[in-house]
C-alpha cells in the first residue's frame, strides 16, 4: 500500500514525543509539526526530519491538504479542538482526557456523528 496521510501533530510539549512514530510508519506521507513556540518546533522537525510546520491550529485546519490531526494541546482545549477539527472534516487522535466535562465530551460525540454521516 502506498503511502497516503499527512497528519498534523498540534501541540508539541507533549505531541514530540509522536512525530518520530508518524515518520515511521508506512502510510504516513506527510507530517505537519504545529505548535506556537517556534523554537520547539524547529528543534522537533530536526530531530523528525522533512516536514512542514505551522503555529497555529488555525492554520492547520484551514490546510485541505492535511487529513488528520493528532491533538497534544492544553487539557482545557482537547474537546473545543476536536470539535473544531471535525468541523473542519479532519480525522482526530486526541490526547487523554478528551475533554475535562460530560458535556464536552457529548459535544464532541456529537460532532464525531455528524461527520461521520456526511463522508
Amino acid at each position: 500500500m502506498e503511502k497516503s496521510i499527512r497528519i498534523a501533530v498540534v501541540g508539541l510539549e507533549f505531541g514530540a514525543a509522536f512525530a518520530p512514530i508518524y515518520a515511521d510508519h508506512p502510510h504516513v506521507e506527510e507530517i505537519v509539526l504545529c505548535d506556537r513556540d517556534r523554537d520547539l518546533v524547529n528543534r522537533v522537525a530536526a530531530r523528525t526530519g522533512p516536514t512542514r510546520t505551522a503555529h497555529d491550529l488555525e492554520h492547520v485546519l484551514a490546510d485541505t491538504s492535511i487529513d488528520a490531526v493528532h491533538l497534544a494541546t492544553g487539557l482545557r482545549d482537547h474537546a473545543d479542538h476536536t470539535i473544531r477539527a471535525l468541523e473542519a472534516g479532519k480525522h482526530v487522535a486526541c490526547a487523554v482526557p478528551m475533554a475535562l466535562s460530560f458535556s464536552e465530551i457529548e459535544a464532541s460525540r456529537r460532532r464525531a456523528g455528524a461527520a461521520a454521516r456526511s463522508t
